[in-house]
């Protein structure tokens, strides 16, 4: 807890067996309250070291729900046990837990109500292994989006965010996708809710165990977020409307 707010990470897991205990270890407990993870019915062991580990908060989905689906429950629970500010961390070592006192100090000052861990900001990105085609793919993407979205953010593609429970019970994020574009879209919808968004630099690591997508993927992933901004930018100036944008009442 801090600042007598409730602090919930949040691992949105997938055949994170080999990796979990490492990120778990590395949470800052001494203001972390509880840890809650939801396994997309992975084919490993990963509930089973979850448990081992003594994960209190496991939810298990019997079928495979997507990125963006294991996050919508990741979510609802960590709101359900109380938590006033939620930390989404990738449990396969990517993103170091060392920077959540940084990013929940941020929300609870007030100062912001999003964190988000940019992996572009310094030399983080291609210093930690990211390959050289996804950091283009990266950059030209951003350059994009903050155009049509009205930001300067070095990236929109980070896994690493912090929330406030402001923020998570205002903005749909039901009404988004349940796959990969579902971070592109939650986003979008606090930027047009008309909440700042603070950046601080992550250093990253790519190796055999973290998840990433492939070259398919990654381009099925980009002309999401493509349409995605520009549904945002027609929306914002009232040439269209979505149901991505609409207040939870």
């Amino acid at each position: 807890m801090i600042k007598g707010k409730k602090v919930i990470v949040v691992l949105p897991a997938y055949n994170a067996e080999l990796t979990l205990k490492k990120t778990y270890d590395e949470i800052p407990f001494d203001i972390v309250d509880d840890v809650v993870l939801v396994d997309d019915c992975s084919r490993d062991k990963t509930v089973e070291v979850a448990k081992q580990i003594g994960i209190k908060h496991i939810i298990r989905h019997e079928k495979n729900k997507g990125y963006g689906g294991n996050q919508k429950t990741c979510y609802d629970k960590a709101l359900s046990i109380g938590g006033d500010i939620v930390v989404m961390l990738h449990p396969d070592y990517q993103y170091t837990p060392m920077l959540i006192p940084s990013m929940v100090n941020i929300i609870s000052n007030d100062l912001y109500q999003v964190v988000l861990g940019s992996r572009i900001l310094g030399k983080g990105a291609l210093k930690g292994g990211m390959p050289i085609y996804k950091y283009i793919f990266n950059r030209a993407l951003t350059f994009g989006q903050n155009i049509l979205l009205g930001q300067k953010l070095s990236e929109y593609h980070t896994g690493y965010r912090a929330f406030s429970k402001e923020v998570l019970e205002k903005i749909n994020y039901h009404a988004n996708s349940d796959d990969f574009v579902f971070d592109n879209q939650m986003l979008s919808q606090i930027v047009f809710a008309g909440y700042e968004i603070a950046e601080v630099t992550c250093p990253t690591k790519y190796f055999d165990e973290a998840s990433s997508i492939n070259f398919s993927r990654s381009m099925k992933y980009g002309w999401g977020c493509i349409s995605v901004s520009f549904l945002h930018f027609f929306c914002k100036n009232g040439l269209a409307s979505s149901i991505l944008y609409r207040k939870n009442k």
